[in-house]
């Protein structure tokens, strides 16, 4: 065996320290866990706490049992940790790509408008969307519906649905989730103006409330 260096120490313990993590989280004690992954208690134990050689073919069927790949259970941080933004300061906006996904996006944009009075205005394209209104209140026109979004509320919609987003009596930010097909979806007008913010996006929090058109 070749000796292990300053680095594969290191990535030896974290992977130790990730199991018993994993395996905390989802409230399981050592028997549980070694009954999932077909070892035994002792072996699973001396695992974690580095008393036997880490095995291949043992960290396969490890994070199986813990509902991950193998991949994220040896996945080490990159250095690049912290990013710093695109900003586009033309239209308030800034976005910082999601490295562990090159197709999505983290957008936040500041917006002054109001939702556009032309539905020719609203776009529709493939997939969901999920924005949260941090300050101020947003408008957002979805088919033939309206709803207005408080600060900390958030929305979530199907994008194939027409869709724009302004304000409502003042300024507002919002911060948005997109991807790929999203960001084509959101291209701006001839005129530079984005129909909806340009944000997207893909879960769930606070519900909108419903309002009546004006």
């Amino acid at each position: 065996m070749l000796p292990m260096t300053q680095d594969d120490g290191e990535l030896d313990s974290l992977v130790r320290k990730r199991i018993r993590a994993l395996r905390v989280a989802q409230g399981w004690s050592l028997e549980e866990l070694a009954t999932r992954a077909n070892v035994s208690q002792s072996t699973l134990s001396r695992i974690e706490n580095g008393q036997r050689r880490l095995a291949l073919d043992q960290l396969v069927t490890l994070a199986r049992a813990l509902d991950t790949s193998l991949d994220q259970l040896v996945e080490t941080a990159s250095d690049d940790v912290v990013t710093s933004p695109m900003i586009d300061g033309a239209h308030g906006l800034m976005r910082w790509p999601i490295k562990g996904d090159p197709g999505m996006s983290v957008v936040r944009q500041r917006m002054t408008e109001p939702p556009p009075d032309n539905p020719a205005r609203m776009r529709a394209h493939p997939g969901r969307e999920w924005l949260v209104v941090l300050s101020g209140t947003a408008i957002l026109l979805l088919g033939h519906r309206r709803f207005r979004i408080e600060t900390n509320q958030a929305a979530e919609f199907p994008t194939m649905l027409p869709h724009a987003i302004g304000t409502e009596g003042g300024p507002c930010e919002i911060l948005g989730i997109f991807d790929r097909d999203a960001r084509r979806g959101h291209q701006r007008d001839p005129s530079g103006r984005s129909a909806d913010g340009d944000t997207d996006t893909t879960n769930r929090t606070t519900p909108a409330r419903d309002i009546p058109p004006r």
